[in-house]
């Protein structure tokens, strides 16, 4: 008996019970426009938001009716940093429903946080963004809020998933280890003795001190995991797979650079992210703050501000000779990371953009919104520049890039890049061989058989016996010795033991010289299993 899956069938099966899954009332659907609706009993709630995003941290008492369901007694304030403008007709907020009675959620969500979408006449950049990085590491989700503020319509939100205790626990199965914002406080300088204007970019110093205005501890503690993190980031990264995530990390690192966000680790001020430490002791990175995606913000932090036609070539090695970004300087000098790198921006690029999804995705999205944004007298943007958006630079000073005329170039300039035109390995099949039909001996281990092509060089398994375990490594062979067939065949065999345990779930990774193929494809979420029950049926 053998058990045998292929990719297709698994990426149809998993789109198919995802969309079966959305009917449209999780706060987060993008089926249809949420509506928000908050009534403060001041009059002039503005000033009041506006002194309380200025000099507290307070909250504005109001209540508040989302998607017909009402709360009262909740907390509002204004948000965000460069979107906050005193005075301005719409800008972002901040909803914290548990403000005052500490068990009021909605959906199970505690918190609301609503984008104005800064700089982005499009609306969907954030939107497309999350949806995207959703697919390869664990992220937010987005999606739209019509607002009105004492019955009258105040604007067109992004609604984006707050990264707090609710979303730790959903998606870590824990919120109490090390949580730290990686979002500098750029209006406070560091102290005399540390660095200056090195942002969030991990660089290592000695003094805890020099770590705060560069980072937000979420938790009660945790300031010297970060400081061994970035001592060990620099002067042991042999050992960062120890204390970081790396797979994850260079899945942001390579989503980033695709997709052009430099309001991001990649960019001037090497900000935008969280890291939680999870269970197994490893920071993992989860991207925030994606308004300015798709070349909005044009900064690398070497140099002034990029035009179009360098945004379009923006290279995919972008700081990995940069001492100064120890993320990506020293990972990428591991040859399997950069290896790793490389393949996965290889993913991004053919999953979104080779074959127009995210086109047919931002239009969707558009036509979606389109009412709200015509009707929305506090946009920021016209309708026209709206409509344009997709395909036209809007702005004379800003020049914010249209997302096709952006991403159509760069997708092409990617694909021809050196550095990624190399066709990777490809996994057809792998199957777990089972007991023999009419045989009486017992399998006792489990024996894979992967069929590749594209000139596959080495095979190797990441599995575990249980979810709290780390992956082992072991490498299948070509050699007509290991249930792979002839030698040489591109068919690859190899025996894990068991050592007494009954299950195994695992994924595949096939490698030539310059590039990597994975099996499943979305290995980061669904792994595949194998029981010896099963396979001795």
């Amino acid at each position: 008996m053998k058990k045998t899956f292929t990719t297709a069938f698994l990426l149809f099966t998993t789109c198919f019970l995802l969309l079966a899954q959305d009917d449209g009332k999780d706060l987060y659907s993008l089926k249809k426009v949420h509506e928000i609706r908050i009534n403060f009993s001041q009059k002039n709630w503005t000033n009041t938001l506006d002194s309380l995003r200025l000099y507290g941290n307070g909250m504005l008492t109001a209540n508040a009716k989302i998607d017909g369901q009402y709360y009262n007694n909740v907390g509002i304030r204004y948000r965000g940093v460069r979107s906050f403008k005193t005075g301005q007709k719409r800008n972002p907020l901040h909803i914290k429903l548990n403000f005052q009675k500490e068990n009021q959620t909605h959906q199970g969500y505690q918190t609301i946080k609503l984008s104005n979408a800064l700089r982005d006449p499009s609306m969907v950049r954030e939107v497309m963004s999350y949806e995207m990085i959703g697919q390869y590491m664990i992220a937010p989700r987005a999606s739209y809020s019509r607002v009105y503020i004492n019955d009258n319509y105040y604007g067109l939100f992004v609604n984006v998933e707050a990264v707090d205790q609710v979303f730790l626990d959903k998606n870590f199965g824990s919120s109490s280890n090390t949580f730290i914002k990686c979002t500098p406080d750029l209006n406070n300088k560091a102290k005399g003795n540390c660095k200056q204007n090195i942002f969030s970019s991990l660089e290592f110093e000695t003094d805890m001190a020099c770590y705060q205005s560069n980072y937000e501890l979420k938790s009660e503690e945790g300031w010297n995991d970060l400081i061994k993190l970035t001592e060990t980031l620099k002067k042991k990264p042999v050992k960062i797979h120890d204390l970081l995530d790396v797979d994850q990390t260079l899945w942001m690192l390579a989503f980033n650079n695709v997709i052009v966000n430099l309001s991001s680790y990649s960019g001037q001020y090497s900000q935008n992210f969280y890291l939680y430490k999870n269970d197994k002791g490893r920071f993992v990175p989860v991207v925030w703050d994606m308004n300015l995606a798709f070349g909005s913000f044009k900064n690398t932090g070497q140099g002034s501000d990029l035009d179009n036609k360098d945004l379009i070539r923006l290279d995919p090695l972008l700081h990995a000779n940069n001492p100064y970004k120890p993320l990506i300087f020293q990972l990428l000098k591991n040859p399997d990371y950069k290896k790793t790198y490389l393949a996965h921006i290889r993913t991004i690029l053919f999953d979104n953009f080779m074959n127009n999804d995210y086109e047919k995705r931002g239009k969707t999205l558009q036509q979606i919104i389109r009412p709200w944004v015509a009707n929305d007298r506090n946009r920021s943007y016209t309708v026209e520049e709206f409509d344009r958006s997709l395909y036209s630079t809007i702005g004379k000073r800003s020049k914010i890039p249209g997302i096709y005329s952006l991403m159509s170039k760069r997708a092409k300039y990617l694909k021809k890049h050196q550095n990624l035109a190399a066709i990777p390995p490809m996994i057809e099949t792998a199957t777990m061989l089972g007991r023999e039909q009419y045989s009486n001996e017992a399998i006792t281990d489990f024996n894979l058989q992967v069929k590749t092509k594209n000139k596959a060089k080495r095979v190797k398994v990441f599995y575990r016996f249980d979810m709290k375990s780390d992956f082992q490594i072991a490498y299948l062979q070509d050699d007509g010795k290991n249930n792979d067939g002839k030698s040489n065949d591109a068919i690859f065999g190899g025996t894990i033991e068991s050592d007494g345990n009954d299950s195994i779930e695992y994924y595949i990774v096939a490698e030539n010289a310059i590039s990597i193929g994975y099996f499943p494809m979305n290995y980061m979420f669904d792994l595949e299993n194998a029981s010896l029950k099963d396979l001795n049926k």
